[in-house]
């Protein structure tokens, strides 16, 4: 049993939910046309965000790829090489594997990571900005202060 009044313990249907005005995701029909308007005004931004540094992280990957890859053939000519010239070419080319995939590993760390948590901060505030300046508009007076600094 549902506890609801009249209820047979039969499972309600999604054709019960829709007949009530709800869709598959469970969202009223302002509800659904307000996230649709708030997707179509952040679409840009996302795609943007999401793609626009493409030619940055594909240049990073290739070299991350020849970078290891330089540095274990470097590795393994090392190994093996037997004259004094192919050493030398083993030990350059083991050297600057090894810097170019370390390098990459930095860049990523030092300069990629911490730019995506400051845009990913960034992108909440504006979201909580935006949900602050909603309610302010709908009740008709301004946001509450969260330090207490406006109750003079």
């Amino acid at each position: 049993m549902t506890g609801e009044p009249g209820a047979t313990g039969a499972q309600r249907s999604l054709a019960d939910e829709g007949a009530q005005g709800r869709d598959i995701l469970g969202l009223r029909e302002q509800e659904r046309d307000a996230l649709l308007a708030w997707v179509g005004e952040n679409l840009t931004l996302a795609r943007r965000s999401a793609f626009g540094q493409r030619i940055l992280y594909w240049t990073l990957g290739i070299s991350f790829v020849l970078g290891l890859a330089a540095h274990v053939g470097g590795f393994l000519l090392k190994s093996s090489a037997t004259t004094e010239p192919l050493l030398l070419v083993a030990d350059l080319l083991y050297a600057l594997g090894g810097v170019l995939w370390t390098g990459v590993v930095l860049v990523v760390f030092v300069q990629i990571y911490p730019e995506t948590k400051k845009r990913q901060f960034k992108q909440a505030l504006e979201a909580y900005e935006a949900a602050m300046g909603d309610r302010a508009g709908a009740g008709g007076g301004k946001p509450p202060d969260p330090a207490g600094a406006g109750d003079t």
